[in-house]
């Protein structure tokens, strides 16, 4: 069928699949456990997908090992193809207006003093999906009062009425990864564009100064050293409060390459680098992912949590 969800990324024919050998420093724990098992039944209950699931994040093991878990929201299959996520794309269904309300109440059941929300781009949708990213935020705050929630959104085409919708509802974080380098964007994320990321990040600000703005940049993917540091450049130019840095690992021989592995002194020489040009929190690391070390991020930095459940 023509519009079957799939994995493919990139033609096979047109890339060096060789993989190239995996640094003793990266090593992915596969989850296990009691706890592991607990939340994977939850999650089938429920009918939620998870992006540690479905983008095989590295850190599934660690996470899921101590009851933590990143949701997928707006159904599993994305509109956009880009070439190194395991996500499916293809034609989506129509939107799950109880989905809200089954994530808040595994939040609830999980007890997360964190929640980091996400999903696939909706671009069918002129709103991209944003309500139910609202209506979330507003759920989990009333079964779980205290717990922060993150949202990871897409650019919904620099659409400002969209993003308006979502900083209506005040999450602790406002993410959106900006992924890769300028020049390296078409190749990586063919249906994106750099300036719709600006603009989602600068009118986050511009709509509620007070909500942490966030982005991530994976490594490995071609980029030269100095490009990531003007991309860092530009984000921290953005208002970006907090940036993340990790290793890209290829899902399978049908995605991107990896180019090279970085190194734990370039990832450390760039969290420096990051620290010294004003970003407020630097996650730099192989493993970093978006939601990685959120929660102290949110306590440490957020004046919206603060606000909400520390009133003077």
């Amino acid at each position: 069928m023509a519009n079957s969800p799939t994995r493919d990324r990139v033609n096979p024919e047109k890339i060096d699949t060789t993989p190239l050998r995996r640094p003793d420093w990266i090593k992915v724990r596969p989850p296990s456990g009691e706890t592991s098992e607990w939340l994977n039944q939850l999650m089938r209950q429920k009918a939620l997908h998870t992006v540690c699931e479905e983008a095989g994040c590295p850190n599934m093991g660690e996470c899921w090992g101590s009851g933590t878990a990143t949701f997928l929201m707006l159904g599993s299959v994305c509109t956009r193809s880009c070439g190194f996520c395991d996500v499916r794309h293809g034609k989506p269904e129509g939107l799950d207006w109880q989905e809200p309300e089954r994530v808040a109440q595994a939040v609830k059941a999980m007890r997360l003093k964190h929640a980091v929300i996400t999903s696939v781009n909706r671009d069918e949708r002129m709103d991209g999906g944003a309500p139910i990213f609202a209506m979330v935020i507003r759920r989990i705050r009333q079964l779980l009062p205290g717990c922060s929630v993150e949202v990871l959104i897409p650019d919904f085409k620099a659409n400002l009425e969209a993003l308006a919708i979502v900083m209506a509802a005040r999450p602790e974080i406002l993410n959106h990864n900006i992924e890769t380098v300028p020049r390296l964007f078409k190749a990586v994320q063919p249906q994106d564009h750099y300036e719709w990321s600006r603009d989602v990040l600068v009118n986050a600000k511009k709509l509620d100064p007070d909500v942490l703005t966030k982005s991530g940049v994976m490594l490995g993917l071609g980029e030269e050293i100095e490009e990531v540091r003007q991309v860092m450049r530009d984000l921290h130019d953005w208002g970006v409060d907090i940036l993340t840095l990790g290793q890209y690992l290829q899902p399978s021989r049908r995605h991107l390459p990896i180019n090279r592995y970085y190194t734990l002194e370039e990832f450390a020489e760039l969290k420096e680098f990051g620290l010294s040009i004003g970003f407020r929190w630097v996650e730099s690391a192989p493993l970093v992912r978006s939601s990685y070390h959120a929660v102290e991020q949110v306590r440490a930095l957020s004046r919206v949590h603060a606000d909400l459940y520390n009133p003077r």
